[in-house]
């Protein structure tokens, strides 16, 4: 096996932007990869399902979150929403991730170049932060990461590559859309290289009435990150991440709400040193990300407002160091340690006099893990054998043992199988373990035993792709609230089996002309809200000369959503995107573009009692240099 430099293979990714004459979506060019963010080892190496989702298609998109753009890119993901703009924390928020009916509670680990992203105090993800601003791919691993990130990566992980500036000089980008309920976005993100340094800005900023009464919500995010290369060998970086959000809260129809509202400021900040040599690379990277979190949970229609605000503050800090070794040939052996401390504190203050609090708490997790992972190639590189372990220990649970393994062949140049076992864990939250009457501090961690295989097929010189994955997942001890003598308490009690599969083609028609296609089917013993059944996802692309146009199809099948009766939700939604560029071949290029979603003006409810905008439109315009 060659020593690969390459990014990642994309065993389940829809290849819908591959485009004649390019590299199939599962190749990331190595000229693309100068001083890049850090990885612990090659997603080519991981015997799971990976997907990538390039800067193409979230351009192409629109969207100024990225949420939106997984639901229709990865097979077997899914997003809850609750109305047109915002996601909100507490009480009614949106946002919860399902990875093959695997997310609630914070079972998919989200990332910005590999640092951990979620509240240290209530373990919740952070829906709102993950914008498309400064991002150059998405890598989604779906089914358990553990061995190499370790607890909250149980169903999956999600990892937001930020952009770099790959040529020396000045370029930039800028955006402004309007659109449906008042909505404005803007988007500004500038590059600069000069030799061995180079620097990326950019800040987004959204504002909305929504599609309810009482839903306004605001975003605004920055990002800044300076890279270095030190040298051939080695190379320095630093980034920093924030991002402040508003969201009102109408609740639900059934349960109306007034004066709910949350404040929230979000940052993160790191830095790495990576060294690559002929038998080795690696890197340390140390991290921390940090929030404010200010809310009122709001009272029903004509009762009195609650007198008090909910405050927290929380941290989740760290630093992992690792490193690949190349030591014959067709082997790679890659090892690291993990180091993580999280936590925070809450309080509640009086209206009329901030100085009298209650409720306060604070608390402190501690966690540090090392890890192993070998892959040996074998009959010149058809087949490659993947096994590693991970060894985790928690202040608060002890130790956790993750094992993982697998076998990836290649029976011919175009043509790929994949078959592993894994095992992926989540440590209980603060939340669950110290706060309010439930608390445990006893809990153990929940797990799950996941089994899947995958092959995936190009033909006709790339341009068509064809794939399919089966899978099966054991869950144990979930955490469960129960009454204990009379009281509630949380329990690792619950169990969980999830099965399906998913299908995929993409096909290019013509250099201008492309279709893709996924479909993911679940299976489920368990009463879990907001995983599909079944979930389809079209796309086809015509691009001719300076105009663009592409037409989205997503159709939701056998949904829980919370409806107390038990039943299901089922939707179709018809999406339609069209761009046209003035001056391309200038050195301010001016795209002018227009979308439109939910064509058939579907009315359906993704979680009950919050009911989804009709069709909406956006316009909008953008300047490149």
């Amino acid at each position: 096996m060659k020593r690969k430099l390459f990014v990642s293979v994309t065993m389940s990714a829809v290849a819908g932007s591959m485009v004649a004459g390019e590299l199939p979506r599962d190749t990331v060019k190595l000229d693309e990869l100068v001083v890049t963010a850090p990885l612990k080892t090659d997603v080519d190496l991981i015997p799971l399902n990976v997907t990538q989702v390039t800067a193409g298609e979230i351009e192409k998109s629109g969207e100024s979150s990225l949420l939106p753009i997984l639901v229709n890119k990865v097979p077997g993901l899914f997003v809850t929403e609750r109305g047109f703009a915002g996601y909100g924390v507490s009480g009614g928020s949106a946002g919860t991730v399902n990875i093959r009916g695997v997310g609630q509670g914070n079972k998919v680990l989200f990332m910005i170049d590999g640092q951990p992203q979620w509240a240290g105090v209530f373990g919740h993800s952070l829906a709102d932060t993950y914008v498309a601003n400064g991002v150059e791919r998405v890598e989604v691993v779906k089914g358990p990461s553990s061995l190499l990130y370790g607890s909250n990566a149980m169903g999956g992980s999600i990892n937001l590559v930020t952009q770099s500036q790959k040529k020396d000089g000045l370029t930039g980008r800028a955006r402004a859309m309007f659109g449906s309920f008042s909505t404005q976005k803007f988007a500004l993100s500038s590059g600069y290289k000069k030799g061995k340094f180079s620097a990326t800005l950019s800040g987004q900023l959204d504002r909305s009435n929504g599609n309810r009464a009482g839903s306004a919500f605001w975003l605004a995010n920055e990002f800044a990150q300076l890279k270095y290369a030190a040298s051939n060998h080695w190379n320095v970086a630093g980034m920093l991440d924030m991002t402040q959000s508003h969201a009102n809260n109408p609740g639900t129809l059934q349960d109306p709400l007034e004066n709910m509202w949350t404040d929230i400021f979000r940052g993160t900040g790191g830095l790495y040193v990576k060294n690559i040599y002929d038998k080795c690379d690696g890197g340390v990277q140390g991290y921390i990300n940090w929030g404010r979190h200010n809310l009122d949970d709001g009272n029903a229609p004509g009762a009195a407002p609650r007198d008090y605000l909910f405050h927290s503050t929380d941290y989740n800090m760290g630093f992992t160091a690792y490193e690949s070794f190349y030591l014959w040939n067709a082997n790679v052996l890659s090892a690291g340690i993990d180091f993580q401390h999280w936590g925070g504190h809450i309080w509640n203050t009086n209206k009329e006099d901030e100085s009298i609090r209650s409720s306060e708490a604070t608390h402190h997790v501690n966690e540090i893990a090392g890890y192993v992972m070998m892959q040996q190639g074998f009959f010149n590189d058809i087949l490659n054998i993947n096994g590693g372990v991970r060894l985790q220990h928690g202040s608060t649970y002890g130790n956790v043992w993750v094992p993982q393994a697998g076998v990836i062949v290649k029976p011919g140049r175009t043509s790929q199988i994949k078959a592993s076992f894994s095992k992926g864990f989540r440590s209980p939250n603060i939340r669950e373990l110290y706060l309010y009457p439930p608390a445990n501090p006893d809990l153990k961690p929940e797990y799950m035993l996941n089994y899947e295989i995958s092959y995936r097929q190009h033909f006709l010189n790339y341009n068509l792709m064809l794939g399919a994955a089966l899978f099966y997942i054991d869950g144990k001890n979930m955490i469960q609230t129960v009454r204990v003598d009379g009281r509630p308490r949380n329990v690792n009690t619950g169990k969980f089996h999830n099965k399906g599969f998913e299908l995929e083609a993409a096909y290019n028609i013509l250099t201008n002309l492309q279709a893709s296609a996924s479909w993911s089917y679940l299976h489920t013993d368990s009463d879990n809200l907001y995983s599909p059944k079944n979930k389809l996802c079209a796309e086809l692309t015509y691009s001719p000369g300076d105009f663009s146009f592409t037409l989205e199809d997503q159709s939701i099948w056998s949904m829980k959503n919370g409806n107390p009766n038990g039943s299901t939700e089922s939707y179709t939604l018809v999406n339609f995107r069209a761009a046209y560029t003035l001056n391309s071949d200038s050195a301010v290029p001016v795209t002018l573009s227009v979308k439109v979603d939910n064509i058939a003006n579907k009315h359906y409810q993704i979680i009950y009692g919050c009911p989804m905008p009709g069709t909406t439109i956006m316009g909008g315009v953008e300047f490149k240099f």
